[in-house]
């Protein structure tokens, strides 16, 4: 029977806990990738689903994926490099794209693959003493799931090769001041911040989350003409939507702040 290294808690309120749970360092192993990628699939289309933190326990976050698997796999003449990206581009991939709002918790590592999938959330809070990094370039390759892409767009060009090259870390502190986190707090504190954080989303409008979401991710990805076209065309839809029609609505009839959206 085969272990679990990923399970899923409802912390109230419509927000997830995703737990990697994959001792000692949660290194991403084939089957914990496929794994996480099950789970997001089940609530991708769940409307009681308003957000995810991702979490890997109190001791770390992920130190990244298994080199063990890549050596094997060189010793015996194969070129890891179509298998990797087969497992890891699709969760990326569907994290990044989440309906929802997503976040990860951050505790003394985010390296490597680690660090990859927590730039697929939307927020990041770290521990002060946390380490981020990309660290491949130690084992003579460079990252292959977004760090090349996500990285430079958080904290620029300069300071992402900087990292990349160099395969130093970054800590939680640094990180913060660099803006590839969104707060940075003692190790003890990350958990129920990012939790916190989570739910003010998760009161909200998030089935406009979403459509803003992509109005900015995809946005990124093309000319500001284009990303204003995309917004316009979001902007249209999201007045579809049972959130825009109960957030006029209560506005009109009793003011500012207390619409109960659904999300939907």
């Amino acid at each position: 029977m085969a272990e679990t290294f990923v399970t899923v808690e409802d912390k109230g309120d419509g927000v997830r806990l995703i737990r990697l749970d994959r001792p000692p360092m949660n290194a991403l192993s084939n089957q914990l990738v496929g794994q996480l990628d099950d789970i997001l699939e089940q609530h991708e289309d769940d409307d009681a689903t308003k957000a995810l933190v991702i979490w890997g326990g109190d001791k770390v976050f992920c130190a990244g994926a298994d080199v063990k698997d890549m050596h094997a796999a060189l010793q015996a003449g194969r070129n890891p490099a179509p298998e990797i990206v087969a497992h890891f581009r699709p969760v990326m991939d569907r994290l990044a794209a989440f309906p929802r709002p997503t976040f990860a918790a951050i505790v003394r590592l985010a390296l490597g693959g680690g660090l990859e999938l927590a730039m697929a959330c939307d927020f990041r809070v770290a521990a002060l003493d946390a380490r981020l990094g990309q660290p491949e370039i130690q084992l003579g390759i460079f990252p292959g799931a977004g760090g090349t892409q996500r990285l430079p767009r958080l904290v620029g060009p300069a300071r992402a090769k900087w990292m990349i090259m160099s395969g130093q870390p970054v800590t939680g502190e640094e990180a913060s001041q660099w803006g590839l986190v969104d707060g940075a707090v003692p190790a003890n504190e990350v958990l129920e911040l990012t939790l916190s954080r989570g739910r003010v989303l998760a009161r909200g409008a998030v089935g406009a989350m979403a459509l803003a979401k992509k109005a900015v991710d995809s946005g990124l990805d093309g000319s500001l003409y284009d990303g204003i076209t995309l917004e316009n065309e979001l902007f249209t839809k999201v007045y579809e939507t049972d959130d825009a029609r109960t957030g006029v609505a209560s506005f009109v009839e009793k003011g500012a702040g207390k619409a109960e959206f659904s999300g939907r």
